[in-house]
């Protein structure tokens, strides 16, 4: 078996799912990165084939086809499992050549193409045809693959992503201590948390405001943005330019993110549409986290959470339904402690790794 995947630094979903299928399938990695990665060095030392093709963008397209194409040709894989745009493009295209006969690819983008770049639809489209399987990870990427693009019943299979979610668990005091320290997050509160790349459709642009409402009434509150990079960049700096610098923590990464998730009070994650996330893998890691959290519901969260009891749940590009959110959580103590279990709850009994696998296994032996 060989896994394809595509601009990926550091990813514990990849880590966790390489260890589960590791003792049964002799399975190698291609990595299309423009240089190594932490995901690289954590397969090398669990001792899990790997192998670095340079890939920096369209310019290295065809160089990387070749690569996959001849290392296919000559290992013979009998499956073949591609991640993300790059590597579907180039896996699957160089697995067809190469005459594999199990071609899958994990859909990892929803309508995204539909509405904001529908020159990439063509690219979709040819991926559903190359692919013998497609996995959909959600009613998100359901709707896109059935619907949008007319891909046949037969090819798509549902399974939602699994996670270690012990690890949002129990996390120890002094990790927790030392990201405070790190990233200098006030011990004050409320303290604000959101995880999400500057994107436009994430919803960014409507937290920043109602926060800007909600530290009027709570002076000491403290917007913390994780993953803060991205093409929305500028426009919520500008947004931000008059949010004190005392109120105000900016995360441009953080590889500990159990840690950092323990440092929230309340979370928000409001995308700005039922489709546009695939899945959501933070709703998952907030809810695993004890967190209290205000969401619109996108992606895999439509699937499951249900207002005031696993989360707040608001309108979509709404300021003031944000803030009323905030609002009712921090008034609301016994509130936010039944949203922070029966969220914890929930995403045990539907995201464990091991119900992922199972599936995994179901599929690949086919």
């Amino acid at each position: 078996m060989v896994y394809i995947v595509s601009n990926v630094q550091k990813s514990v979903a990849f880590e966790t799912t390489a260890l589960a299928l590791k003792p049964k399938y002799a399975l190698t990695f291609l990595l299309l990165n423009p240089a190594g990665s932490e995901l690289q060095d954590f397969l090398e030392q669990n001792d899990i084939p790997v192998k670095h093709i340079i890939y920096r963008g369209k310019r290295d397209l065809v160089f990387a086809f070749f690569k996959v194409f001849f290392f296919l040709l000559v290992n013979r894989p009998r499956v073949v499992h591609a991640h993300l745009f790059d590597a579907q493009l180039v896996g699957l295209s160089a697995a067809w050549l190469a005459g594999i006969r199990m071609r899958i690819y994990t859909r990892h983008t929803s309508n995204f193409h539909h509405i904001y770049h529908k020159k990439g639809i063509k690219y979709d489209r040819l991926s559903n045809r190359l692919a013998t399987q497609i996995i959909s990870i959600s009613q998100a990427t359901d709707v896109t693959l059935l619907q949008l693009e007319s891909v046949p019943a037969f090819k798509v299979f549902k399974i939602p992503h699994g996670f270690d979610l012990k690890q949002f668990g129990n996390v120890p005091q002094n990790r927790v201590d030392a990201m405070r320290a790190k990233w200098k997050i006030p011990v004050h509160q409320p303290v604000i948390g959101v995880v999400a790349r500057f994107i436009e459709w994430k919803g960014i642009q409507f937290i920043i405001p109602a926060f800007k409402a909600f530290l009027k009434e709570y002076p000491d509150a403290c917007l913390v943005l994780c993953n803060a990079t991205g093409p929305y960049k500028h426009h919520l700096d500008l947004l931000l330019k008059d949010v004190p610098v005392a109120n105000k923590v900016i995360v441009p990464f953080e590889p500990d993110m159990a840690a950092l998730y323990k440092l929230f009070d309340i979370y928000v994650h409001t995308p700005v549409s039922p489709l546009v996330e695939a899945f959501g893998q933070t709703y998952v890691e907030a809810l695993a986290s004890g967190i209290p959290s205000v969401f619109t519901q996108s992606g895999i969260a439509v699937e499951f959470v249900t207002h005031k009891k696993h989360a707040w749940v608001v309108d979509f590009e709404n300021t003031e339904s944000i803030l009323i959110g905030l609002r009712e959580l921090w008034r609301d103590k016994s509130l936010r402690h039944e949203l922070a279990e029966n969220g914890r709850q929930v995403v045990i009994s539907r995201f464990g790794m091991q119900d992922m696998i199972d599936s995994l296994h179901k599929l690949y032996n086919a």
